[in-house]
Order: structure tokens, then C-alpha cells, then sequence
């Protein structure tokens, strides 16, 4: 598993907006290092976050 930070701006994107409602439903916002768990690939998410840097 890997660590991202992504820019704040990402959270408006109804893209993104759709990884944390998968990652809500599947493991919640409570994790104790304070950080979320995206329930997709790597490549995936490597894809998505791309596609938003470029808008």
C-alpha cells in the first residue's frame, strides 16, 4: 500500500467525489493514522488523479 497527498482541489471532482464514497462504504473515515483507504488498484487511482491534474 502506498501514501498519496493529493491537492485539496480534487475533492470537488464528482471522479474523486466517487473514490471516497466507495472508500466510506467500504472501510469508513476512522482510521487512526488519519489517512483513507481508496478501495482501488493503484494504477486506477495513478489513472484518475491524472486526469484531474490535467482539468
Amino acid at each position: 500500500m502506498r501514501r498519496f497527498v493529493i491537492p485539496i482541489s480534487y475533492l470537488n471532482q464528482p471522479t474523486f467525489q466517487d473514490l471516497l464514497s466507495q472508500s466510506e462504504e467500504e472501510f469508513g473515515y476512522s482510521h487512526p493514522t488519519g489517512g483513507l483507504t481508496i478501495p482501488c488498484n493503484e494504477i486506477v487511482f495513478l489513472s484518475v488523479t491524472s486526469r484531474l491534474n490535467g482539468l
